[in-house]
């Protein structure tokens, strides 16, 4: 029996209660003496009805179901051009090939640590070549970088 149910029929037979002291109390003394056993008899088959109908609505409710149903749907890819980095904005923003190549393997998502590795050059290096490309580009973290660079169409 859940808490729910438990809780319910203490509350029934709160109310149960309050109807019988509510009987006794009223000046339909001589009915309740002449009638108790139908009044009792009464009471406990409405609680009981109340709680079965509860019950049986709780229990029977049909579960909400959610079903996601995939549709393919095919978009047709435009013809695709090889990409080529806008050079005037590259020169007009001052970077240099070297920061163009860092800010590269940036965008494919390389740490430091890779690209040096890949460069052949210190950490310290990529760092600063990184840094002095953030400010050129007015960006302050990594991806920033990247979504800059991609809509000064330095990158793909």
């Amino acid at each position: 029996m859940s808490k729910e149910t438990a809780k319910l029929i203490f509350l029934y037979g709160i109310i149960g209660g309050i109807l019988i002291a509510a009987l006794k109390w009223s000046e339909y003394r001589f009915l309740v003496i002449d009638h108790s056993i139908e009044i009792y008899s009464g009471l406990i088959a409405a609680t009981f009805s109340a709680v079965g109908i509860w019950l049986g609505l709780k229990l029977t409710r049909k579960q909400e179901r959610i079903v996601v149903k995939e549709v393919p749907v095919t978009v047709p890819a435009p013809m695709a051009e090889p990409f080529c980095p806008d050079e005037a904005k590259r020169e007009e923003l001052a970077i240099t090939p070297r920061e163009m190549e860092i800010l590269e393997l940036i965008a494919q998502g390389m740490s430091n640590r890779e690209i040096a590795g890949k460069l052949f050059v210190s950490e310290n290096t990529v760092k600063t070549h990184a840094s002095r490309v953030f400010d050129k580009l007015g960006a302050r973290r990594r991806t920033q970088a990247v979504q800059f660079g991609k809509e000064f169409g330095l990158l793909p």
